[in-house]
């Protein structure tokens, strides 16, 4: 039974990446359309008249900054000619069409992450701090306060990350999809392939979370030591 529990535990915490990074390799291995990823990209916000996005080349992941106006492609997927490069230029394409069109969802993902990010180093600073205050202060209910104050911070990453995916599943099936089949951007015999590169593009958040997990679990085991 533990080792079962310890295989469901894995296949839980690690399945969603593992699928994702798996879909998102194989159709990314061999280069047959016209253009790349960074190609479709321009094309696909010239067609849509949205001149004021421009498309950079980047080396901390495949994104879309609303604040900036700049959609960022990685080299090594999306510079190829594959049908992974343009789907996933497509998704971020699809984030600035929300940001365009004023998605709620977007904006309110923006801010929760720039939030996130801040609260979950307070998180681990506390929770270091913790032994130091309950030490200086002699009151182990404050101590205690603070260890679940620290915990819950952490946590907050989690939950950001689950309660964003609405935003990436819009982005991949209802704006991207849409302008790979109705733009024929892509032949018909890759849409169920661009499904699945899609709904990869989205479980990133899934993986990103579950990392998480992992993180608060980790800080979990320090403390018990």
């Amino acid at each position: 039974m533990p080792i079962l529990i310890v295989v469901i535990a894995i296949i839980v915490l690690f399945g969603p990446s593992f699928w994702a990074n798996h879909v998102l390799k194989k159709f990314g291995r061999h280069e047959y359309f016209s253009g790349n990823g960074l190609d479709l990209a321009r094309l696909m916000l010239t067609r849509l008249n949205m001149n004021d996005v421009n498309v950079e080349i980047t080396e901390s992941g495949d994104h879309y900054d609303p604040e900036k106006k700049v959609l960022g492609l990685t080299r090594a997927r999306c510079d190829k000619k594959t049908l992974t490069a343009v789907v996933v230029a497509a998704h971020e394409v699809g984030h600035a069409i929300q940001d365009r069109d004023g998605y709620a969802p977007l904006r309110t993902r923006t801010r929760m992450i720039r939030t996130a990010v801040r609260l979950e180093k307070a998180g681990a600073t506390i929770i270091l701090l913790v032994p130091v205050l309950a030490v200086l202060t002699r009151v182990p209910a404050a101590g205690g306060l603070m260890l679940m104050g620290g915990f819950a911070t952490l946590c907050i990453p989690v939950f950001v990350h689950f309660l964003t995916l609405p935003c990436e599943f819009d982005a991949s099936f209802n704006r991207a999809l849409p302008m790979l089949v109705n733009g024929k951007l892509i032949p018909p015999e890759d849409y169920p392939a661009a499904r699945k590169i899609l709904l990869a593009c989205a479980l990133t958040y899934v993986a990103n979370a579950l990392v998480g997990l992992l993180n608060v679990w980790r800080w979990i085991r320090i403390l018990r030591r």
